[in-house]
This record gives C-alpha cells, structure tokens and sequence, in this order.
C-alpha cells in the first residue's frame, strides 16, 4: 500500500498543478503586473516539502504566499497571508502611495534600507531629509507610531511599489526558479546613485532560497542595505506555545514600543527576556516583541533562526546566508498568529547620530560594485 501512495501521490499533485496554472489568466493583476507561481509535486510520503511560491513582481517581487506538504496534514500556509483576490484589493487600494501595505503580509523586499529612518520632516509632513557622509536624502516619511508625540519617520524601502521585469521560470532539478530585475535608478529621486535589482527566488523539496544582488550601475557611492519582511504562519494557532529561537548575543535597546527607536546602546542579551539563544528556543507566551538582535552566531555559514509550533507538530528555520546580514529584528505582537523574521544587512536607523561611531551595517557601493543578500527557509517536523 505503502508503495502505491508513493506512486499515486506525485501524479495527484501534478493535476492539482494543471489546474492552477490553468486558472493562471483569472488571477487578478497586483501592482499592473499577474502573478507568478512557482510550484513542484511532493514525491514523499515521510517528510515534509515545499510545494508552491506565489511571487508578485508588480510590487517589488515580494512573496505573498510559500506552501509545504506535511505528510499526514496536507498542505500548510507557510506565510500569514490573505489570498490573492483579497490581497490584491488590498495592495490595489488608493491612499497608499509609497506602497506600505505590502510589508503588511506574505514577505516583501526592503531595498535600500530596512528599518526605520529618522530625520528632519519637511514642513508638510510628508518627507524627511537624513544624512549619509555629508550628502542629503530626501525620504518619504511614510510611518508613525500611534501615540500622542509619535515622530514620522521613513520605513522599509523605496521598492515597495516597483515592477520587475525580465521575469524568468526555469525548471531545476527538483523544482522551479524565478528571476527578474527591477531597474530602480535613483529610487524615485531619493537616492545618490543608480542601482539595479536583480532577484533570485528557488523552489526545491528541501528549501526555498531568496536572494536580491544590488548593482551600483551609477557615478556616484551610495549606501544601500538590503532585507526581507516574512511574517510566518503558526499553524496551531496557539501563539503562547510557540518557540523561538534567535542566535544574537546583542539587542538594540530602543525608546519603547511606539516609535521604536534605537537609542544607541546595544545590550547583552545575558540573563534577559531577549535571550532566546537556547536551542529548543524559547515560549514566547505572551511576549511582545519588535526588537533588532545582533553579534550573531553564527554557524555552518549561516544565522539560523527556527520558529518551531509544538501543537502543529510543525517548524521553519530561517537561513541568513550572506556574511552582510549584521542585524535580525523580530516582530511578534501577542494578539496576532505570526511571527516576523527580518535578516537585514542593518540595525535601525542606520544612519542617525546616536550610533556615533558604531558600524549600523550599512554597506557602501562604490559605482561598479554590488552587494548580496541571501537567506533561506526549510520547513521540518520537531
């Protein structure tokens, strides 16, 4: 019997496949642009694999969705994500110009810099002006904290609205691969050089890679950082349970839970709520946190962070791979069934002067010079 299923089971997925990318022109577009899926069949009765990639390069080619199969459990949503009808509603809405809503679910891009900025607000309120080696950037100041005397300040990126182009599916052994390019100039007019994107997104059984190269193509240095915004699923739906396991030594005390900013002193995490250093993690309980952990250990090339849900019988590792990723912030509200895992090149902002003269990761780009990030996910049974 055992062997039938074996059989069976990857010819069941493969129709489940032609079905989808039959329904492909149905999709709504996202950002002016369809869709992309990337998709394979399991071919194991006993572990588990990812099985699908839901990409969408109208707006900056972020993640919306990532599948595995769990033998046993079908298929799992690895992001905490709306579907793609109620996602594009969303992401398609007015009033959100500098495209914000996209770091509100599945995982987008932040290029050129992760994290807050802070700065000098124009006098309309709508873009601030920070300082990087004697040049000025003019941001959108596109956040703000909830509070009375919350200060705006600019968040997550210039990308958050670009359109890939030269899109590309390629079939690798075991499974699929999409490239694509957003050529992002100046970013808008915000930024000192020209850069262009390339991405890399690579479904196999056993992982999923992403991967952003930054290209000065430009005249001039440029600083630029690069990371991602991957809210993961807690299938259970048993956040209190949950463990999590972060592998830095250090945390960036900030202002408190409003603004988050950093105040320029990095802590130990010995002997505190922060140390989730242990292997099996830590419960997270009814813990809040929206923190940037750094002095990272690392080990077999790699900055692990694992989400493990012992209800769900389910667990995810968060590769960072490129040697760039200084930082990893952790968003986990108590109230909401996610946990957000952010290897980013950078602590928050990078460029303010409460740092002095500690190195906040930004990575500088001299024209003709790139820059890599690198992460990857595998999803096990605990």
């Amino acid at each position: 019997m055992k062997l039938l299923i074996d059989a069976l089971l990857p010819l069941f997925f493969i129709a489940c496949q032609m079905v989808l990318v039959s329904n492909a022109e149905d999709l709504p577009e996202v950002g002016g642009q369809k869709p992309v899926t990337l998709s394979r069949a399991p071919v194991s009765a006993t572990r588990p694999e990812f099985t699908s990639i839901t990409a969408l390069p109208g707006r900056g080619m972020m993640l919306l969705q990532i599948t595995a199969h769990f033998p046993g459990k079908g298929s799992i949503n690895v992001l905490a994500s709306p579907g793609i009808d109620e996602a594009a509603k969303i992401l398609n809405g007015d009033g959100d110009a500098i495209g914000a809503k996209a770091y509100s679910m599945g995982s987008a891009f932040l290029v050129p810099y992760p994290n807050r900025i802070r700065g000098k607000l124009s006098p309309d309120g709508k873009t601030l002006a920070a300082e990087w080696q004697g040049h000025v950037l003019t941001l959108p100041a596109n956040n703000i904290g909830k509070l009375p005397g919350a200060e705006r300040h600019a968040m997550h990126g210039l990308i958050l609205r670009s359109q890939a182009s030269d899109l590309k599916i390629t079939k690798i052994p075991g499974g699929e691969e999409l490239t694509g390019v957003i050529h992002a100039g100046n970013f808008g007019g915000h930024w000192l050089s020209q850069t262009d994107l390339d991405f890399t997104i690579t479904l196999t059984a056993d992982a999923i890679d992403a991967s952003v190269v930054a290209h000065n193509v430009g005249r001039e240095a440029e600083p630029i950082a690069i990371g991602w915004h991957p809210y993961f699923n807690l299938p259970s739906g048993d956040r209190s349970q949950v463990r999590l396991h972060v592998p830095g030594a250090d945390v960036a005390q900030v202002d408190g839970y409003d603004n988050v900013f950093p105040t320029g002193k990095v802590l130990p995490v010995e002997g505190t709520r922060f140390d989730l250093r242990a292997p099996g993690g830590k419960a997270l309980g009814t813990e809040f946190f929206d923190d940037n952990w750094s002095r990272l250990d690392w080990k077999n090339g790699a900055a692990t962070v694992t989400v493990v849900d012992p209800a769900a019988h389910y667990g995810v590792k968060i590769e960072g791979l490129s040697p760039q990723i200084k930082a990893i912030q952790v968003y986990a509200p108590p109230a909401k069934q996610f946990v957000a895992v952010e290897h980013q090149f950078n602590f928050g902002d990078p460029f303010g002067k409460e740092w002095g003269q500690i190195d906040t990761g930004m990575v500088t780009l001299k024209p003709g010079q790139s820059t890599r990030w690198h992460v990857r996910l595998r999803v096990f049974v605990p």
